[in-house]
């Protein structure tokens, strides 16, 4: 067997794009600054919801004041689109307009557009602008939203819902419960979150009106996609006019993939003015004005056999969308709700799914959608279940496991999982954690005064299916090789990643691979980055086209070597004849006279039509201090199966990333609205947790990789999947530790120190304990 390329796939290989960003050297959308240049701030309403009139007059002739735009200027603009619908049941979706007009409907709705010389001017002159408010009652949360007499959010949304749809087969799922020994039933909250990444969002508008083109930097997750909505459906000009650049890019996890309102109007104001314009959000326009995530409320009853087979799942879920629909906000729970059966053989299965409109944030994808959702419904009833029988959690799951050789398996929503053993990495998983020695550390704990608990959560997810993906690979006059690719990086190592997909194929270090994404002048396609496609997708091109290079280059180097093709192979950055000493550089080759052009180099495209189906197991040990509430995680254990692992040193940090942003959303995290006037009560840093290193365990990893068999490179996604795991794995620790002492069977997330310790006292009360 030969030996693996050294930063080839498979090898951990550091990130080469680190020193730069380490160093301060990195470029991000702020960091751009054309000279002169005009600065934006967004006048925001203060209310959920209100009718209002503006008048901007006495702010336009302030100082340094160069434009004030407000809903009468925009009005020929398109309004952000929702890019998903049913096509069962289609809906209409409501204006989502690129300035509210006379009607606000969530704090932080955008009202006018203030563009100066200064931010300093611009803020003076917000704070000018005459705005009359008349409050209307607001609609806040998915439980008020629905009751009959709720204000309404939209008055052609009657009770503020927008669908109200059913998955699966409500038929069979009812005679599976009429022939039930037992049923397991929860209800559960999974709490609104804040993406909160690193970088604000930001864009810079650069006009020129000679060309009448406009040239838009923004911190995106995707150049084209955003240029193509910018200009199709909202701007109304042709894609020609417009190139879109995405330097480096502080945090994405699905918010910035989406079209903003300043996106737009800085590109209005850029060419009213015809100047240069920039726009950096302040933390509070995050909070306030960018796509939230999650929010659903799920009730979920799984029907069992006495010896605990799953017969049949039934489950009620709602969605809050906010306000208006953001581009994919209605897909998130409606998708989500396909993963609901997770991995367990379910034949009978049953969803309702709502959407709702509240008077707050919209909501869309964040890091999973609704793939997290769906895991930590399917595996909190799954532990319930195993409470209502007296089983162990780890024997209910081996009981209705997917087999091995039932594979390829369809589940009753109609995903076809490809691969997988999930007792596997189930029982790794609890080889690893001790669990077996569980009790001992248990009753130690308790001699301290501490309640131990452990739990764990086997996920499956599906990603990889945003689309076609093209890449395209050349050899440079130096013999270096370049990767243009339409995917775009905001943290996850891309330069890294595709540079050994063509060191593996080249032997080229990575140093001499450059990869070139988020610009739609020297990139002709790409759907940009989200749903763990990027691998999945952009990776078998990258192969695909290194391999489509290799062979034209080896027909270069049969003139230059005088010897066939097919005697040739690739090394170390070299053609040589095999068995020979005969060789030719990559930079030799590109500088040889009379060279064909055309064939250095080579594009190749590729769309995963089934989608990759990554799975694993978290395992969560936690010590809960009764007197305080307070939670901390001593043990966390994740196996998983990504089916190749292209970089293992890369996979650890996208992993421990994903699994600390869900034990955020499980122990802290939660934007906190106003039941009584929609007020976002959790608005800064100073009210909504974020978690710290302190607050995250020190993790086990490792993989058991079964190949994926509907990709070519085998590999399965795993940019979501700690997030996917953590949330479910870390509850059913806590519930577990609480059930135990307390009789306590249930707790929702944040599981807050405040939380913890009610729920306890509530129990000493109720049991006389």
């Amino acid at each position: 067997m030969a030996a693996p390329i050294k930063f080839g796939v498979g090898q951990s290989v550091r990130r080469k794009e680190d020193d730069a960003l380490i160093r301060g050297k990195g470029r991000y959308t702020d960091d751009v600054a054309p000279s002169p240049a005009l600065h934006a701030l967004m006048l925001r309403s203060p209310h959920a919801h209100a009718t209002y009139t503006i008048d901007a007059g006495k702010a336009r002739g302030m100082p340094g004041v160069a434009l004030i735009l407000t809903a009468a200027d925009v009005a020929e603009l398109g309004g952000l689109p929702c890019l998903f619908n049913l096509e069962t049941d289609p809906f209409t979706a409501p204006p989502y307009p690129i300035l509210a007009k006379d009607e606000v409907r969530h704090v932080g709705d955008a009202v006018a557009f203030v563009v100066a010389d200064t931010v300093d001017h611009a803020r003076d002159a917000i704070e000018a602008i005459d705005v009359k408010w008349t409050p209307l009652p607001a609609a806040v949360g998915l439980v008020n939203a629905v009751k009959k007499d709720a204000p309404q959010v939209w008055p052609d949304k009657p009770g503020n819902v927008l669908f109200d749809v059913s998955i699966g087969d409500k038929k069979a799922a009812e005679d599976a419960f009429a022939k039930a020994h037992a049923v397991a039933e929860i209800t559960i909250v999974n709490p609104r979150v804040i993406t909160n990444f690193m970088e604000t969002r930001a864009a810079v508008a650069e006009y020129d009106a000679k060309k009448d083109h406009l040239t838009l930097t923004i911190g995106s997750q995707g150049s084209h996609r955003l240029r193509e909505i910018l200009c199709d459906m909202i701007l109304k000009m042709p894609k020609e006019n417009m190139r879109v650049i995405c330097p480096d890019v502080g945090g994405g996890f699905g918010t910035k993939l989406f079209p903003y309102r300043e996106y737009a109007l800085i590109s209005v104001a850029a060419r009213k003015l015809k100047k240069s314009i920039k726009w950096t959000a302040e933390r509070s326009d995050h909070f306030m004005g960018d796509a939230q995530g999650r929010d659903n409320l799920t009730t979920a009853k799984m029907a069992l056999a006495e010896d605990g087979k799953f017969l049949g799942m039934d489950v009620d879920l709602m969605g809050d969308m906010g306000a208006y629909l953001s581009t994919f906000a209605p897909y998130i729970p409606h998708g989500g709700a396909g993963m609901l059966p997770g991995l367990y053989d379910i034949q009978a299965f049953h969803c309702r799914v709502r959407t709702v409109f509240t008077n707050t944030v919209p909501v869309d994808a964040y890091r999973g959608a609704g793939r997290p959702e769906a895991a930590y419904v399917i595996e909190r009833l799954v532990d319930a279940a195993a409470r209502k029988l007296g089983m162990t959690p780890d024997s209910i799951r081996r009981k209705n496991f997917i087999p091995p050789k039932s594979l390829p398996y369809t589940t009753a929503t109609g995903k076809v999982y490809d691969s997988g053993d999930f007792v596997a990495h189930m029982k790794r998983a609890m080889e690893i954690a001790n669990w077996k020695e569980f009790p001992k550390r248990a009753k130690a704990a308790r001699k301290d005064g501490l309640v131990r608990g452990i739990g764990m959560a086997s996920y499956v997810e599906v990603c990889g299916t945003m689309g076609e993906e093209t890449a395209n690979v050349a050899l440079d006059a130096n013999g270096d090789i370049s990767v243009l690719i339409g995917t775009q990086s905001s943290g996850q190592g891309h330069q890294t990643a595709y540079a050994q997909i063509v060191a593996e194929q080249f032997g080229v270090p990575p140093e001499r691979v450059h990869v070139l994404q988020g610009d739609t002048d020297k990139i002709a396609t790409g759907l940009g980055t989200g749903g763990s496609a990027s691998i999945p997708s952009g990776g078998v091109s990258v192969q695909r086209a290194t391999h489509d290079l290799g062979n034209k280059l080896k027909e270069l180097a049969a003139q230059a070597l005088e010897a066939g093709a097919g005697d040739l192979e690739i090394a170390d950055g070299r053609i040589r004849i095999a068995g020979t000493d005969r060789s030719i550089s990559f930079a030799d080759l590109a500088k040889r006279p009379g060279g064909d052009t055309s064939k250095m180099n080579a594009s190749a495209t590729f769309a995963s039509a089934d989608g990759t189906y990554p799975n694993g197991t978290h395992l969560a040990e936690v010590e809960i201090d009764p007197a305080t509430g307070i939670i901390k995680i001593v043990s966390y254990v994740i196996v998983d199966d990504f089916g190749v692992t292209l970089n293992p040193l890369m996979l650890a940090g996208q992993v421990h990333g994903g699994a600390m942003q869900g034990i955020g959303q499980a122990l802290m995290e939660q934007a906190v609205y106003s039941p009584t006037d929609g007020q976002l009560v959790t608005g800064t840093f100073m009210d909504y947790a974020l978690p710290r290193a302190s607050d995250g365990p020190s993790f086990v990893f490792e993989t058991h990789n079964v190949p994926c068999t509907t990709n070519p490179m085998g590999v399965k996604g795993a940019g979501e999947a700690g997030a996917i795991g953590s949330c479910p794995a870390v509850v059913n620790a806590i519930v577990e530790g609480l059930h135990r002492e307390y009789k306590i069977d249930h707790i929702d997330m944040p599981a807050t120190p405040e939380r913890v310790w009610i729920a306890i006292r509530e129990a000493q009360r109720r049991h006389n304990l």
